[in-house]
């Protein structure tokens, strides 16, 4: 560990956690820690909830990780935000129960997790669903686009009568996403669905039951070219189901992102802020 320069706190980013990176957001960190003194009825009431798929475990997984933005000066802009971030993961996982049915838990399953009331166990029931969901994010829109309307198509005519349910719900939210708008010149325009909120807080959810640092963790930059730099992780990048293989960093003061290796970078000291 003498060899990369590590200081007192600092840690290699193959090793070890960070959930609620220490950014400096007073807004964020009341939101998560007024989640950590909910009572135990309110644990459970949430922990039910989250086990009804899609939409339910979509609500859940947003309202735990907040929007939030980079360090001032580190020209990080906002993390985990974008408008519509619920709608497009319950159409994720949508996607997945209509083209992966073997990754989604049974109902079963989940119903009698969730009455220990502790959200992270829902967490590693669900790690499988939510690693298909975050891959799909992979995709160019342009081909991820259709295959939501075919799994939202799929459900609606199927034999799943609260899919057909909730696939009608969710359809004209698709459309408004997807559609065009006029701008102020009068050109067509279309708002970019919120790919980057919902990749972010779906690593962060990952980082649970794999380990790894989520997006917003403050790192030091090993690599050649850039060693020294303080950066910010933006998004993970995922190999084989285990923590994240690289991380998409941006150098501070600069809008530059590189992805570096996990062994190239130094968790800065003092990440994670808030209970895990």
């Amino acid at each position: 560990m003498e060899a990369v320069g590590l200081q007192p706190g600092e840690t290699v980013a193959s090793y070890g956690r960070t959930i609620y990176p220490g950014i400096d957001d007073p807004h964020r960190r009341r939101v998560v820690e007024l989640r950590e003194r909910r009572t135990f009825a309110e644990r459970l009431a949430d922990t039910r909830r989250a086990s009804i798929l899609p939409e339910g475990r979509a609500q859940h997984v947003v309202e735990r990780f907040p929007p939030t933005r980079g360090l001032p000066g580190s020209r990080v802009g906002p993390l985990y935000h974008g408008e519509g971030r619920q709608e497009l993961l319950s159409m994720l996982y949508l996607a997945v129960t209509v083209e992966s049915p073997g990754l989604v838990p049974e109902v079963g399953d989940l119903a009698w997790i969730a009455e220990m009331g502790e959200e992270t166990a829902l967490d590693m029931a669900c790690a499988e669903l939510d690693r298909q969901a975050r891959s799909l994010l992979e995709r160019d829109p342009a081909d991820l686009w259709p295959l939501l309307e075919r799994s939202l198509r799929s459900s609606r005519n199927g034999a799943d009568w609260r899919l057909r349910q909730i696939a009608t719900r969710l359809a004209p939210l698709a459309q408004t996403m997807w559609a065009p708008g006029e701008g102020a010149d009068g050109e067509p325009y279309v708002d970019e669905p919120p790919f980057n909120g919902v990749r972010q807080i779906l690593d962060a959810v990952l980082m649970i039951a794999d380990d790894g640092h989520a997006p917003g963790t403050r790192v030091r930059v090993l690599a050649s070219s850039h060693e020294g730099r303080v950066a910010t992780i933006v998004e993970a990048v995922w190999g084989a189901p285990a923590p994240p293989v690289a991380y998409h960093v941006q150098i501070d003061g600069s809008a530059t992102t590189l992805t570096v290796r996990t062994d190239e970078l130094i968790v800065l000291a003092g990440q994670e802020s808030l209970p895990r």
